[in-house]
């Protein structure tokens, strides 16, 4: 058994088609196919029963699925072990934040940092997901809410300032009322925010006109005269046309978390990146 037919095994389990397994991959739909064949003729059983629907676990795949995932967690720690020892400033650094954090606050970092370290290569993913440290999808997370993995290390790094920002000129609401005011906000399965909950308290009869999950969209909504957005102090300011909207509350802020996995914790690139990223933005 190889381990790259486990990894096979693993993708084709967790997506359900041989398609969907290759692209997680990065590989054809036929070498998926013919690696799976090759890994249950090795080990004499059928893993998968093939369905319309895709690929369906049998018993004994469902038996195997447990023993891979611990092989795949030791290749994940093999590999950051190793990765952990380098001492030069050489290979890549992948790191992973919201899009405007990574816009208007990591960009002019990472210049820096790549113009003083020419033979590392930065790798800057601006992801809603939480990518995982564990399984190497990055190096470096920048979250808006504190690491929970127990093999994180991980720190406050600044805290980031809201402001409800409207087009100079157009009318601004009274607080408590907001009727006839349109408001651009967050996706709707971003509703438990704080600062969704601050706009409903204080503006309760204004309504949605816009949604986004990218704060820059927002902005340049906002800047369009789509209406009120809540911006990050310094983006919405960056926008001449924007003015701040004062409703007599203070709105929530948020701290930022920097983390990465814990076997990293030697590797000498990883180390002058986040000296950099706390001298430059920690609070």
């Amino acid at each position: 058994m190889e381990w790259s037919d486990v990894r096979v095994f693993l993708a084709i389990a967790r997506n359900g088609t041989l398609g969907a397994a290759a692209r997680k991959l990065g590989r054809t739909q036929p070498t998926m196919g013919r690696r799976l064949n090759a890994l249950e003729d090795a080990i004499g059983q059928k893993l998968f029963q093939r369905t319309n629907d895709g690929f369906l676990l049998t018993d004994e795949g469902a038996a195997l699925l447990e023993h891979a995932e611990r092989i795949e967690e030791e290749m994940f720690a093999f590999q950051r072990k190793i990765a952990g020892e380098e001492k030069h400033l050489e290979g890549t650094l992948r790191i992973t934040s919201s899009e405007w954090f990574g816009a208007h606050y990591l960009t002019p970092v990472l210049v820096e940092y790549a113009q003083s370290n020419p033979n590392v290569t930065i790798e800057l993913l601006t992801d809603p997901r939480f990518l995982s440290l564990s399984h190497r999808e990055a190096d470096v997370a920048f979250r808006a809410r504190p690491f929970d993995e127990s093999d994180v290390v991980s720190r406050k790094l600044l805290r980031i300032h809201y402001d409800l920002f409207a087009l100079k000129g157009t009318k601004h609401p009274v607080p408590g009322d907001g009727a006839g005011t349109a408001l651009i906000t967050m996706n709707a399965e971003l509703e438990s925010m704080p600062e969704v909950a601050w706009l409903k308290r204080l503006l309760p009869y204004a309504h949605v006109a816009l949604r986004s999950n990218d704060r820059d969209v927002q902005a340049l909504m906002c800047a369009q005269g789509g209406g009120l957005a809540i911006l990050p102090r310094t983006l919405g300011s960056s926008f001449p046309q924007l003015e701040p909207v004062d409703l007599g509350e203070e709105l929530p802020s948020r701290v930022t978390w920097i983390g990465y996995h814990r076997d990293l914790r030697r590797l000498k690139r990883l180390r002058v990146l986040l000296d950099l990223v706390i001298e430059r933005l920690a609070d």
